[in-house]
């Protein structure tokens, strides 16, 4: 029961602000693995909208991860 908690609320918190695993994952105290597998397997057993809109967040996010490292390494070398 508490895993499918967990699994709600890694969601509730991903489609309010629009947050990636690894942000998710900080906020609630759990590894990213744990919010991956919350998020794309349990999910889909528990709430089927709510997984697809979590899906729909994930793909984009992970459309423009490399937009995201280079804009990363751009600032850190810039502020060195």
């Amino acid at each position: 029961m508490e895993k499918f908690l967990r699994a709600i609320r890694a969601a509730e918190y991903i489609i309010e602000n629009n947050a990636t695993v690894r942000q998710t994952a900080a906020y609630m105290g759990y590894g990213k693995s744990t919010v991956h597998t919350d998020v794309t397997q349990r999910l889909k057993d528990i709430d089927f909208n709510m997984y697809d809109s979590v899906k729909k967040i994930l793909d984009k996010n992970y459309q423009v991860k490399h937009i995201r490292g280079g804009e990363s390494t751009k600032r850190k070398y810039r502020s060195g």
